[in-house]
């Protein structure tokens, strides 16, 4: 009986969650399912602009949608998927690129955590060896016989 509530439980959640991802999906008029799988690729590598974390795919922002068409009408002019990125680039910044390229200008965001781990380790170390010398130093300066 509980495997058989389980089981509703998880068929029930699947719904729920395939309910709330089909919803981003817009009804565009694709000349084949070629079309709709490159425009599915494209809009999952561009960033909801207004939503944290999202892609153009998945977002049910009102923005999310009207960049999905926009992306779809660039595709019906025939620009390939480089040209709609530069024209989204150019538009609105390489925050619109969900996987920035690696350039002077992205150094900090590719790099900036592995800078502030070894931060963090340094200090950790840093630490770690100041307070050793002190607890040594404090153990020379105790007189002998006073183990604890």
């Amino acid at each position: 009986m509980a495997r058989a509530m389980r089981t509703l439980l998880c068929a029930l959640l699947f719904a729920v969650i395939g309910t709330a991802h089909a919803q981003a999906i817009d009804p565009l008029p694709f000349k084949d399912h070629a079309e709709e799988v490159r425009f599915q690729k494209l809009t999952a590598q561009l960033r909801c602009l207004v939503c944290q974390n999202e892609n153009l795919a998945d977002s049910n922002a009102e923005l999310a949608r009207d960049l999905r068409h926009e992306v779809f009408e660039l595709m019906q002019q025939g620009k390939s998927d480089e040209e709609i990125k530069q024209y989204l680039v150019a538009r609105y910044s390489k925050f619109v690129l969900y996987d920035p390229p690696l350039d002077r200008g992205t150094l900090l965001l590719w790099f900036g955590p592995a800078l502030i781990l070894v931060a963090g380790a340094l200090a950790v170390g840093i630490t770690v060896r100041r307070r050793s010398r002190a607890a040594s130093a404090a153990k020379t300066a105790a007189e002998p016989g006073d183990d604890w």
